[in-house]
Order: structure tokens, then sequence, then C-alpha cells
């Protein structure tokens, strides 16, 4: 049969029947109740109303996959749910054997200094102007150590994937990235003549916040969550060296993205969606705009 054969008219037999649009040898007096083409017993396919053709049950299952291919906030269905989450673990993995053990000088260059006069005899990192903020974001990529990246890694393996499968890729990247930059941006404003972080604590925190925002939207019991939440709090404001600022800023930052992302009127929400987190990342901007302005330099 050819390819446009389907859609021209059917001849009629001699007895006034028409002929089945696949097979056309047939005759039949049924018709498929969508397109109305004539179909014989064998292409029949039984519907809540008459019968539909093959071709139309086919639409009609796929325009239902596309419709159903979206998540609750609008995100699209993936066969991996976690791919970001693998993608993120592996980058940090590979940053950390690349400063760590192959060319530990870059640790230097992408960790987030800060330093002005009298710390230096000039301005250094991100104090010294935009050509040094790119470690606001290769910052969040940047570990201590071993034990350091494999906190930081185990968090986001707990944490990111029901976030990844509930938003879906796209949002849930943009949800991680305003979260580490947010949370490096804040340090920055509270400490920007003397700071030196690194870490992916902040993003962590972020998709601590949006979780928490995540479970009051689903109506899943928020208690275990707050008390892991108040335990990395505690953690984080009673053991040495830990940049408290960093958390803070990606978790106000989180829980402030993830209601944007999963409050977002159906209606508008790709639009509220992409505001949001365009909203966070000029907001973190800002911050380091105004911070390098106080510094003067």
């Amino acid at each position: 049969m050819l390819p446009d054969e389907s859609a021209r008219p059917q001849p009629e037999a001699a007895s006034g029947l028409s002929r089945c649009y696949r097979h056309p040898e047939r005759e039949t007096g049924i018709a498929c109740a969508r397109c109305g083409r004539a179909i014989c017993p064998e292409c029949m396919v039984s519907a809540s109303v008459g019968f539909h053709c093959p071709d139309c049950v086919r639409g009609t299952r796929q325009e239902a996959v596309r419709t159903q291919a979206r998540t609750r906030f609008g995100g699209v269905h993936a066969q991996d749910g976690v791919l970001i989450t693998k993608i993120l673990i592996g980058i940090n993995a590979a940053v950390f054997l690349l400063t760590e053990y192959l060319r530990p000088e870059l640790k230097e260059t992408l960790s987030l200094h800060s330093l002005v006069p009298p710390y230096w005899f000039q301005p250094y990192g991100v104090a010294a102007g935009p050509d040094q903020w790119y470690r606001l974001v290769t910052a969040a990529f940047v570990h201590t150590g071993p034990l350091h990246l494999v906190m930081n890694m185990v968090s986001l393996w707990v944490i990111g994937p029901n976030l990844e499968r509930m938003l879906g890729r796209l949002r849930f990247t943009g949800l991680y990235a305003v979260s580490g930059l947010a949370g490096n941006a804040f340090a920055y404003l509270v400490s920007g003549g003397s700071l030196y972080s690194m870490g992916a604590s902040g993003a962590i925190f972020g998709l601590l916040g949006a979780t928490a925002v995540l479970f009051r939207a689903t109506r899943t019991p928020l208690a275990p969550l707050m008390a892991l939440l108040v335990f990395n709090l505690v953690i984080t404001f009673s053991v040495p060296y830990i940049d408290w600022r960093a958390h803070v800023g990606g978790l106000v930052a989180g829980a402030v993205t993830g209601v944007g992302l999963m409050y977002a009127p159906r209606a508008h929400r790709g639009l509220v969606q992409g505001l949001t987190v365009a909203g966070m990342l000029g907001l973190c901007v800002l911050l380091v705009v105004v911070e390098t302005a106080r510094l003067g330099v």
C-alpha cells in the first residue's frame, strides 16, 4: 500500500459496501468513529464509542504519552531519572582528582579566594574584579580532601535523585546551580575581604531547602527532614573551618527557588519558573557587585 493510500477515498463495492482502507479487498459496513474511514473486523479496535482504526488508536496513545511525559512540576520524564545527579558527582570527583593529585596548583586557582589589603599587597581573588568572579562557580566543585568530597557526594546522592525525578533535569540543574552560586555569593557578601572557601556544601544545602518545599507541596511529613536539617546546621555552626555563610546562603536560595519552581501556576508555569531562576542569578550578581563596590577595589 502506498504511503498516501489511506488518505484516498475508498471505493464502494458492487454491493454498496465500502472497502477497508488497510485491506481494499475486504468489504465492510463499519467506519472508524474518529476519522470515518472504513475498517474491516481485523482492523477494528473497540472504543468507548464505536470502533477506532489502528492509526487513530496509535495517535491517541502517542498523544497520551506526550501529555503524561511531564512531572508534577513541569519537568520532562526521563528514562534515567538521576542522570544529572550522576553527572554532578562525576564532575566533582574529576575536579578532585585533578586538583588533589594531577594539578594541585589548580586548587588555588579554582577555590573561592578574596583578599584585600592589608591581607595582601593588592586585591586578590573575587575582590580583584569580574575577571576573578569565575571562582564563585568553580569553588563549588573543589574540595579540601577525600572526606570532604565523600560527605558532600553521599549527601548529593541521597537528596538529589528525588528532586531530579520530580523537577526534571533542566529545573534540577538550575536549582543546583543557583544554590551553589548563591551560597558563595553570600559568603563573599559577609566577608568579602578575607574569604577562603570551597566545596559543594552550599548547593547541597540548597537541595535540602528545596526538599523541604517539595515535602510541603506534596504533604509529606517534614519531621525527618527537619531533624536532618537541624543536625546539619548544628554541625555547620559548631565545627571549625566550615563555611556557615555558604551553607545558609545556599539553604535560603534553594528554598526560595523551590517555591518558585513548585508553586508556579500551571497556566504560566514555564515563565514563572524561568523568572525564578533568572531572578536568583540576578540577585547573586547584585550581591557580588555590592560587596565589590563596598570594598572599593
